[in-house]
């Protein structure tokens, strides 16, 4: 048993995030048998990921402010600090701070079979998809 050395806070790349986000890692697979990582991400105002998918979902749990999330149907989802939302393995989504107020979520995924499968970054996001309706 032993207590996990801090790591630095990390601002994540522009081929993967529109606007401001950092990461702060809490947990990453020590044994090779291990798959789970978790990660406190915090989003500015209007930032945003690129669209991308799983191998075995994710989970993320808002702790501060308004999450947007949509998937590739157009669906839009607001999930509020306290919530917890769930990604299904393979499903294209994005997430995203709220206009006008920093976001902040704890990421929690498994890696995938293939680690290069884990997480499968694919374009941006168009403003028009980060600006639409509120569906659910």
């Amino acid at each position: 048993m032993h207590v996990e050395p801090v790591q630095p806070t990390v601002k994540n790349p522009p081929e993967q995030f529109a606007g401001d986000v950092w990461v702060d890692m809490i947990a990453v697979p020590h044994e090779r048998d291990q798959r789970m990582s978790v990660a406190i991400v915090k989003f500015a105002p209007g930032a945003r990921t690129a669209w991308h998918s799983h191998a075995r979902g994710q989970y993320l749990r808002v702790t501060q402010g308004i999450a947007r999330f949509g998937t590739r149907d157009g669906e839009i989802i607001e999930v509020h600090a306290g919530q917890t939302l769930y990604t299904p393995p393979g499903q294209d989504h994005w997430h995203a701070a709220a206009d006008g107020c920093f976001m902040e979520h704890i990421a929690m995924l498994e890696s995938g079979d293939d680690p290069a499968t884990t997480t499968v970054w694919k374009e941006h996001i168009t403003d028009a998809e980060y600006d639409g309706q509120v569906t659910a």
